[in-house]
């Protein structure tokens, strides 16, 4: 774990800290502006070749037959999926989260090098394809992934669908901070996800505000045809950003690195 982040872990343990709302917002609103082009571009083109790669495989494996009959919109509902298939979309959905982690990093670390006017290219975004942190990021999301699915599984054994959206919101706040605490703060998958509780337990209202209005803003992209939405989408991690850059800071980072 990197020191200036670890002593300031131990300071929000003992006294908490202050989160002004409007400052968040500004903060991560100025920093989106300087990376949504670019990033919005890469983001398309990245999804395009991934939707791309994905039908190709499906073909490959089932035929092309087979996979247009499945996504028809009857064969769609979930009354109509077997449990079998419904498990594997989940663990395969599970996977290629854990395999694309390294990406939204990449993104957070875009928008840390806008907002020191540092260039950022389309490499920042695959960044942390690389030990040690693709390992950690990859074991943090599959930790995450598999808890959320199996509360899921609870909420549905339960039949109280209203809970299913309430998981959702709930694991995606408290384990918000987990990606850039992984790669700021040096820390490891588990460190990330209980450090990133502990913060967030601290200020759960103004983050998840927070949050809600990151995700409407983010929405209004689909204006734009749907395709506005990759334009918009890297808000979201600009506000990562930017919140953690409030709660935990990198001037006491910086400094020793120049040290160095």
């Amino acid at each position: 774990m990197n020191k200036a982040t670890q002593y300031r872990i131990e300071e929000i343990k003992k006294n908490g800290y202050v989160l002004d709302f409007g400052n968040v917002f500004n903060h991560a609103f100025e920093n989106y502006k300087k990376i949504a082009l670019y990033g919005g571009l890469i983001i398309f083109v990245f999804f395009v070749l991934l939707c791309l790669l994905a039908f190709g495989i499906l073909i490959a494996i089932f035929g092309a037959p087979a996979v247009v009959d499945f996504l028809k919109p009857e064969n769609l509902q979930s009354e109509n999926i077997s449990n079998i298939t419904l498990l594997i979309i989940a663990g395969a959905s599970a996977l290629i989260s854990c395999l694309l982690s390294p990406f939204p990093a990449g993104l957070i670390k875009m928008a840390y090098c806008a907002e020191r006017d540092e260039e950022f290219h389309v490499s920042t975004m695959f960044e942390y394809y690389k030990a040690p942190y693709f390992k950690e990021l990859f074991v943090a999301t599959f930790l995450v992934s598999l808890t959320s699915y199996i509360i899921s599984s609870i909420i549905n054994y339960a039949q109280i669908p209203a809970l299913g959206f309430v998981n959702t919101v709930t694991v995606s706040l408290f384990t918000m901070l987990m990606i850039p605490l992984i790669i700021f703060g040096k820390l490891k998958a588990a460190e990330a996800i209980q450090t990133s509780i502990l913060i967030v337990s601290k200020q759960p209202l103004v983050l998840l505000g927070l949050i809600i209005i990151g995700s409407i803003a983010t929405l209004v992209g689909f204006i734009g045809c749907c395709i506005g939405i990759f334009f918009t989408f890297p808000f979201i991690y600009s506000l990562h950003y930017a919140i953690y850059s409030e709660i935990i800071g990198f001037e006491a980072e910086d400094e020793s690195q120049e040290k160095n």
